[in-house]
């Protein structure tokens, strides 16, 4: 397995990030990507993708470096999913690991991730993955 970061110019973004990250966010749309990844850049947003043997893109996660007064210092995942057809494959594994070592080596006191309520396969993974349930998220739409 080989994990690289993509930059927002890298055509990769399109043709390997994409359709991985569209298995979660079905929204986005290569147009989408291209001004969200343009503007959550400068704020950090960052993508790292995971390589199979075969050379495919098997899964992705979107993240950032976050300050703020609860952790100090924290790399925050907005996104993390393999591929339908890569899950139980050992992807997520690589992806959390690779980022927990970007975290330690930038001085990070914590990963944290959100996951929406109705993933329950996800939930078990973070589990198993010794993460901890610490908060509850609430959200209200301003549409």
């Amino acid at each position: 397995m080989k994990i690289i970061d993509i930059e927002p110019s890298d055509p990769r973004l399109v043709t390997d990030v994409l359709p991985v990250l569209s298995e979660l966010r079905p929204h986005l749309t290569e147009e989408l990507l291209h001004t969200t990844y343009e503007q959550g850049h400068p704020q950090g947003l960052r993508f790292s993708a995971a390589y199979g043997d075969d050379g495919r893109c098997a899964g992705v996660a979107g993240w950032r470096i976050v300050f703020n007064t609860s952790s100090l210092k924290k790399l925050y995942v907005d996104d993390l999913v393999t591929s339908a057809s890569a899950r139980s494959g050992g992807v997520g594994h690589a992806l959390l690991t690779y980022l927990e070592e970007h975290a330690r080596e930038q001085g990070c006191h914590e990963l944290d991730l959100d996951s929406g309520t109705h993933r329950t396969d996800a939930h078990r993974f973070y589990l198993r993955e010794r993460m901890a349930i610490t908060a509850f998220h609430f959200s209200k739409d301003l549409d």
